[in-house]
Formats: C-alpha cells, sequence, structure tokens
C-alpha cells in the first residue's frame, strides 16, 4: 500500500497550489479590413484576410 498523508494540508496550501488554474480569455484583435474582433496571428473567418491580403476567398451573399 502506497503512504498516506499524516496530516490535512491547510486551505491556504491547497489555494496556493491551485492559484495558476485560472483560465483566460482569448487575445482578440480587431480585424483591419472589415472591423470583426478574431483571434491574433489566424485569418479573419468574417471576411477572409489575414495581414491586409485576402487569403480565404469568401462568398458574397447576394440580398435579393
Amino acid at each position: 500500500m502506497p503512504p498516506h498523508p499524516k496530516r490535512k494540508h491547510s486551505k491556504g496550501r491547497r489555494d496556493r497550489r491551485r492559484s495558476h488554474h485560472a483560465l483566460t480569455a482569448p487575445a482578440m484583435v480587431v480585424c483591419s479590413n472589415c472591423g470583426e474582433m478574431h483571434l491574433h496571428h489566424t485569418v479573419c473567418p468574417n471576411c477572409g484576410y489575414y495581414d491586409g491580403k485576402e487569403i480565404v476567398e469568401k462568398k458574397k451573399e447576394e440580398k435579393g
């Protein structure tokens, strides 16, 4: 059998261990072409542009 803890760890010790477990929101930037928010260093999912160049050709929606 493996050894077991002799004493309970304190709440402070437990919480210090968990101090790095918090989630962080992804860093978003504004697209220079269409103004939509998207992730850093990725093609804009709305317009298909990256670094001022069209990378993914998007279909134009026709209203009518």
